[in-house]
């Protein structure tokens, strides 16, 4: 007769290679302290509804609460023969408390002990992510604040577009990492359900106190459909997908700090210790880190398109397909922290090259918008400005000249209605200056966005 938990019905051990192909322990070990806590509320409650004795219960208390202690001392030994936690938390239960040890097991499967524990697990990391979050936000606005003043291009199709305000280019990141942090307390909403009282799919025969669980492991609600609660990895999906926006939008500030810091734009400088050099070319600095930081957003893209393949074609309720999504879920957490502390860290160690960046709003005729609306002004449709504008470009192309450099006669050969006036509307900075309303990148405008978003997060 088989020795598995499961193996009353068996008349043979397991093959070896099955067992090491069915193990996940290697990877879900990293579930026992959801595991515990999990196992804590439920002998509660197991004895509050005398279920088992209130001495039975104590008992096995006392032993869990033990386990948890030498796991966090380090001491306790992961025998990677189990063929998962639960199943090794069990069999260290049962060595401490002989047969009473099985009786944790009363009204409960592995289904939804699981569920519970990856729902426990990642409501645990989701407030550390959130936690990372704020930080990454509060470098984000430290270097816009210490920046508020510089002006630089603003770009669309990476062409020079019209002058912006560093400060509130960077604040858009900010306003990405904001929807990020509401997205993720959403679904914590879904995700703090208690499933446990499902058993395997049709619920249990017990008296389980469901409500008491809920409470105790605070959890918001319990779940309405057993077969549902055992078979539903929404919760995993939707987390990994918040991720995978969080790991673009990253992903997408990297991108042009790299850019930024190339010979070509010269935009930036990051600091020595968090970039490396080259194997051959001795002048080589690369901007290793956001490479990293950008590559490492595919895995996590890999990750939840893994899971939405694992689950396409499963029919209710548990499948063992269902045990794949474990390792897509951690390392999206690891992936993910990992990101998020290290860019905090490297924002705080770039400078900004104040020279380039003046030198780059003074090229590329990005003051042409702000021409155009000066003609409105003056009585001409926008459609009409725009085309002079087009032509007032085309000739100072010609000959090597940016619009500020055309001198008055030049301006008038295109529109008599152009004065003296007009230079006031030819500088990047009376350009920004001007554009003063609620969201744009006037200077007001950007102090007010820097006060709101460090008095965010404050609170």
């Amino acid at each position: 007769m088989s020795k598995k938990l499961w193996g009353g019905r068996f008349t043979s051990d397991t093959n070896e290679m099955v067992n090491t192909f069915n193990s996940s322990i290697q990877f879900d070990k990293r579930l026992w302290r959801e595991d515990i806590q999990g196992s804590i509320a439920y002998c509660k409650m197991l004895g509050k509804q005398g279920i088992i004795s209130e001495n039975e219960a104590k008992k096995i208390l006392s032993a869990l609460q033990e386990i948890y202690s030498e796991i966090e001392k380090g001491t306790f030994i992961f025998d990677e023969s189990s063929e998962d936690i639960h199943t090794l938390i069990e069999k260290a239960l049962r060595q401490k408390t002989g047969t009473l040890g099985e009786m944790i097991h009363t009204g409960r499967s592995r289904n939804d002990q699981i569920a519970l524990d990856t729902r426990l697990f990642i409501k645990n990391s989701t407030g550390n992510i959130l936690q990372l979050i704020r930080e990454f936000q509060l470098s984000l606005i430290e270097l816009a604040e210490k920046n508020q003043d510089l002006i630089m291009p603003g770009y669309t199709h990476l062409q020079r577009a019209q002058p912006v305000l560093l400060a509130h280019h960077l604040l858009a990141y900010y306003e990405m990492t904001k929807r990020d942090t509401q997205r993720y307390k959403e679904a914590l909403k879904r995700t703090n359900v208690l499933p446990l009282g499902s058993a395997a799919l049709a619920g249990t025969t017990f008296n389980i106190d469901r409500e008491f669980l809920s409470k105790e492991l605070r959890l918001q609600r319990i779940t309405a459909n057993s077969m549902d609660a055992v078979s539903d990895r929404d919760f995993i999906a939707e987390f990994i997908f918040i991720s995978s926006l969080l790991m673009m939008h990253l992903s997408r500030l990297c991108e042009e700090l790299i850019i930024w810091s190339t010979q070509e734009f010269d935009f930036i400088e990051i600091s020595d210790s968090f970039a490396t050099g080259s194997s051959i070319m001795p002048q080589k600095k690369n901007p290793d880190i956001p490479e990293l930081i950008r590559g490492k957003t595919g895995r996590v893209y890999g990750h939840l398109i893994s899971l939405l393949t694992t689950m396409k074609g499963l029919p209710l309720t548990y499948n063992k397909d269902m045990q794949e999504d474990k390792e897509p879920l951690f390392d999206t957490v690891d992936t993910v922290e990992k990101s998020l502390s290290i860019f905090s860290l490297l924002l705080r160690e770039i400078d900004f090259k104040k020279e380039n960046l003046k030198k780059a709003t003074e090229n590329g005729y990005l003051v042409a918008t702000d021409l155009a609306d000066y003609l409105v002004t003056k009585g001409l449709t926008f459609r009409k400005a725009h085309h002079i504008v087009g032509d007032m470009i085309l000739s100072a192309q010609k000959q090597n000249k940016e619009l500020h450099q055309l001198d008055l006669h030049e301006m008038k050969h295109f529109s008599s209605l152009i004065g003296n006036d007009v230079y006031a509307w030819l500088d990047p900075a009376s350009c920004i200056d001007r554009r003063n309303i609620k969201g744009a990148t006037g200077p007001k405008e950007v102090k007010k966005a820097v006060r709101k978003a460090k008095k965010e997060l404050q609170s």
